[in-house]
């Protein structure tokens, strides 16, 4: 169990954070969970913090966070200490433009040696972010591969992702 928590990262499409805890100490907290030595921690966190444009609000607690904010701070949970399988479930929804591409530079730089699982309704996400993409209609597969074979074999368009074949 041990070593499933240290390795593993789980960002929910509902975020899981506890109200009257601050930023910095969500942060503190998960790094006891999954066992992430200080030095690591800080220069870790300082850089996603960075990256998020969170470092100000670091003492903020997470009810007076917007949604965007919470969404920034899931993942980064999800991220730190290394965790080599990472689930994320909508990890952009209910962030702005700007936030939503620096998350996508942040998991196009963190995904290297992981295994990340993304789902999403963007097919610009999954487009960038994905070496494999499954398309599911109503809980059933309809394909999977990279984004070039489902361009060159269906025709695939992220912008309009719902044309042949798989419109029902």
């Amino acid at each position: 169990i041990m070593e499933i928590r240290k390795n593993l990262g789980f960002c929910p499409q509902q975020d899981l954070l506890f109200n009257d805890m601050t930023i910095s100490e969500h942060l503190f907290f998960y790094s006891v969970v999954k066992r992430i030595y200080q030095n690591m921690y800080s220069m870790e966190i300082d850089h996603m913090l960075s990256t998020f444009n969170l470092l100000e609000k670091r003492d903020t607690l997470s009810k007076a966070l917007s949604g965007g904010m919470k969404r920034k701070l899931s993942i980064i949970i999800a991220l730190m200490g290394g965790s080599q399988v990472v689930l994320l479930d909508e990890p952009s929804s209910g962030m702005d433009p700007v936030s939503r591409r620096a998350t996508w530079e942040l998991l196009q730089q963190y995904k290297q040696n992981r295994t990340i699982l993304l789902t999403t309704h963007s097919m610009d996400e999954a487009d960038l972010l994905g070496d494999r993409i499954a398309i599911m209609v109503r809980g059933t597969l309809q394909c999977c591969g990279s984004s070039v074979f489902l361009k060159q074999t269906y025709g695939w368009d992220p912008s309009n992702w719902f044309l042949r074949p798989f419109a029902t």
